[in-house]
């Protein structure tokens, strides 16, 4: 989304091409018998006397030599520019600002960034486009300090940062989370002529959203007077970035409603915050945009149209458009097999998990072990688990990390085998974080192990001693084990320290409006019809044998009441709104803010059957498709 320094023409020529303009200037200008010193004898001070000072002072040969360099620049030619770089020594010209500021691009570019540091600071006059061809290189290699030391040198030498500089200082400062110094950018760039710059702004908007501060970026994208694409497109990934997807959204038609064109750059951001809203009906009108606009046929687009269509349960489209694309980078692959991890087809994305290791030639990353991870865990498959763990430990040598942790201490704690998930988490490499805990917590809960659960919450609170929804679980545990007495102590405490538990929310989005339930929700302008159809469906599901469970309750309530409050959980709400307001046929997608409970997960599979719907929830740990009275996960959740 920021500039290049070094940014070329549409029309320039392929870097085929540079290199085969590199061999006629090389041939035509230095001649095949031209012997250049060894890489190794390349000095980077300043040569003695040339005995061949007539070449520096031709200034046919100058411009030669400063075109060939060029073209090694164009090219990413190291090698000839290595050679050169010793002939310009020989002859003379070594010293030259133009030829050594090429010569610092040249190495930069190619990543050789301590030679080209080296050449830096042996040369006595520097200007901003050789300081910013530094910066670059450290904002882009690494080490970024480097990057934003070299920004406030530049003060020290009387350089002026300019368009370019910004950019790259901000951008370095955003994969540094380095807030304090990008603030200080900010304000700096604020008070001189480049602070309405478009590629300036766009790169401040982009330092806040990867700093977290997204309202930061959006008081900065009001401020722009006259905003381009690449403005917009910053605070749209700002807000899908932050987990913001709706208001990502909300901006693109605010985009087209403003007279500027969507680019390819704005379909991936919107279409990743649809996948992250489960706005499936948004998403199916961006991918309908794209193709309209003639970005179809590009990999980009289809994989993020991947990706969304996995998030929302459209895993046979997501799977016709893996196929179609050219050329199947990483992250397209990563894409497919998460989505099958997430949705529980453990099988499917093992499969493809083992064709991208096998046929395709593809290395796995950290990103493809959370997918594999992540399928084992939802079909309880606890020995692949830890076979794919240590194939990536010892084979991929990848450093796990604490979502990998995680899936592993969920799968055992699923199970029950409660030793080896605490001796896992005992012995990990990083310290345990909430997720960890969780989902031992988790366990403790489904196989009513108080004693470790009691530890999990004291682990907890520890580290989110805010979080209301941690003492509830430990509450259910007690309640489930008939231990109401210490369920309303967990209860009290929570009272006390002013703690509420979070509230059930699931929602649905139809015709491009989102409609919210709460549990016993009756706020809704068709609240009548909603429940009138839950009764219906109860009615139908009585006579086909079903007995509610009130076990998930864990209040010392009566049964009746109990019964209550379960046939009001909001994602039934939900669905039967969606069952009255589409046509038979119409597959529903429901989003849940909590675990879908026990009770309810046996009555979708009903509503299922008795529907003829393809019912899909997405609740805060997984995906849940129902269909004929089945469900994906085979009651394992």
């Amino acid at each position: 989304m920021l500039p290049s320094i070094l940014s070329k023409s549409r029309n320039a020529p392929s870097p085929a091409g540079h290199r085969r303009h590199l061999r006629r200037l090389l041939s035509s200008s230095l001649g095949r018998a031209t012997t250049f010193p060894p890489t190794t004898a390349i000095a980077l001070s300043p040569p003695p006397p040339s005995t061949n000072s007539h070449l520096a002072s031709s200034p046919h040969s100058y411009h030669r030599y400063a075109s060939i360099l060029q073209s090694c620049v164009a090219a990413g030619s190291l090698r000839a520019g290595r050679k050169l770089h010793g002939r310009l020594l020989v002859s003379g010209l070594g010293p030259d600002t133009v030829l050594s500021t090429k010569l610092v691009d040249l190495y930069a570019a190619c990543g050789h960034v301590g030679q080209a540091r080296r050449l830096f600071d042996g040369m006595p006059k520097r200007n901003v486009f050789l300081w910013n061809v530094l910066i670059r290189a450290y904002a882009r290699e690494g080490p970024r300090e480097a990057a934003v030391q070299l920004y406030r040198g530049m003060a020290e030498h009387g350089v002026e940062p300019d368009n370019f500089t910004y950019p790259l200082v901000l951008k370095a400062c955003a994969a540094l989370l380095d807030l304090e110094t990008g603030r200080e950018v900010h304000e700096h760039v604020s008070g001189t002529r480049w602070g309405q710059d478009v590629f300036v702004c766009a790169g401040v908007v982009d330092m806040y959203a990867k700093c977290g501060c997204v309202d930061d970026a959006r008081a900065v994208f009001d401020g722009i007077a006259v905003r381009d694409a690449v403005v917009w497109n910053s605070m749209i990934a700002a807000y899908g970035q932050n987990g913001r997807p709706m208001e990502a959204l909300s901006l693109c038609r605010d985009m087209a409603s403003n007279g500027v064109g969507p680019t390819i750059a704005t379909l991936v951001s919107t279409i990743s915050a649809a996948a992250d809203a489960a706005a499936l009906p948004r998403g199916r009108e961006l991918h309908g945009f794209g193709w309209r606009r003639g970005f179809g046929g590009q990999d980009k687009l289809k994989t993020s149209l991947v990706d969304m269509y996995a998030k929302s349960g459209w895993l046979h489209v997501a799977r016709v458009l893996f196929e179609q694309l050219m050329k199947r980078e990483l992250v397209s692959w990563n894409a497919m097999i998460c989505g099958y991890g997430m949705h529980g087809h453990a099988d499917e994305a093992l499969e493809l998990f083992n064709k991208m290791r096998g046929d395709a030639q593809v290395t796995p990353d950290n990103i493809t072990f959370v997918g594999v991870l992540s399928a084992c865990n939802h079909r309880g498959m606890v020995e692949e688990a830890k076979e794919f763990f240590g194939l990536m430990v010892d084979v991929s040598s990848i450093e796990p990390t604490v979502q990998h942790y995680t899936c592993l201490v969920d799968v055992l704690g699923h199970t029950g085998r409660f030793e080896e998930a605490y001796d896992l988490i005992k012995g990990m490499s990083i310290k345990p974080d909430s997720g960890i805990w969780g989902a031992l917590l988790n366990g403790c809960k489904i196989h009513k192990n108080v004693e470790l659960g009691e530890l999990a919450l004291q682990k907890l609170i520890e580290l989110e001693p805010e979080d209301a929804g941690n003492y509830v679980h430990l509450s259910n545990i007690y309640a489930q084990s008939g231990k109401w007495e210490n369920a309303a102590r967990v209860r009290k405490l929570m009272t006390n320290r002013g703690l509420k538990k979070i509230l059930a929310c699931s929602w649905i989005e139809l015709k491009g409006k989102t409609h919210g339930f709460l549990v016993g929700d009756a706020s809704h302008p068709r609240s009548d019809e909603i429940y009138e159809e839950l009764e219906r469906l109860e009615g139908l599901m009585s006579d086909a044998g079903y007995v509610p469970d009130t076990m998930p309750v864990f209040h010392n309530v009566g049964d009746d009441e109990k019964r209550n409050m379960v046939r009001s959980h909001s994602e039934r709400l939900a669905i039967a709104f969606g069952l009255i307001s589409t046509p038979p046929g119409t597959k529903l997608l429901v989003t849940k803010n909590l675990r879908v409970c026990e009770d309810c997960h046996v009555v979708i599979k009903l509503i299922s059957k008795i529907s003829q719907r393809e019912i899909i929830i997405r609740d805060v740990n997984r995906y849940h498709h129902f269909v004929n009275g089945e469900c994906s996960c085979k009651d394992y959740w």
